[in-house]
């Protein structure tokens, strides 16, 4: 936000996305995306900010110059302004420098992924549990679910009585009768 600012670019003309570049559909990009027309000047702060796909990012680029008309300028990356060498050398330049850096960008975000799955696993070899911890199960579960499987309640009757979703009870259930036990955890 504050290089859009300092580049001169009015509040509300920034579109600024809060979720991954690694495709196109993203609220704001679209909005962004609807709005320029011939002869604007689109800043993006650094190439991985526009996306993270190699051909989407040689693909949206296409787009926004040749078909929208607009201008690029590539604030961490003076080679990549649209506005400057319009001659054969210049958009040759350009085009070299936005294929190197579009395949960096899908590279990084490969290695995000690796990375990312490597640290899930050491931190499962290490005993740690992701996601929430299983709240325990109330004290009526044993007498609610066999009642229901005696079939004297409904399922939604034995949920409503342990004051638990039906899907909850159902897979306690389940669960409790694979052990053998009733009770549960």
């Amino acid at each position: 936000m504050l290089a859009m600012l300092e580049a001169g670019v009015p509040a509300d003309n920034i579109y600024m996305d809060k979720q991954s570049g690694k495709d196109f559909i993203r609220p704001e990009y679209r909005r962004l995306t609807r709005r320029l027309k011939k002869g604007d000047l689109l800043y993006i702060k650094s190439i991985d900010r526009l996306g993270r796909n190699y051909e989407e990012i040689q693909n949206q680029w296409r787009i926004l110059t040749k078909e929208k008309g607009a201008d690029i300028c590539v604030l961490d990356m003076p080679l990549l302004d649209t506005r400057r060498g319009k001659d054969l050398v210049g958009t040759f330049l350009s085009d070299i420098v936005l294929q190197v850096l579009s395949f960096v960008a899908e590279n990084e975000r490969s290695n995000i992924r690796q990375r990312q799955a490597e640290g899930i696993a050491a931190a499962k070899r290490r005993g740690v549990r992701f996601g929430r911890p299983t709240a325990p199960l109330p004290e009526n579960f044993g007498e609610v679910s066999e009642r229901w499987r005696a079939g004297a309640i409904s399922v939604t009757k034995a949920a409503a009585e342990c004051r638990m979703p039906k899907s909850t009870f159902y897979y306690h259930a389940r669960a409790c009768e694979a052990v053998g036990n009733g009770a549960g955890q």
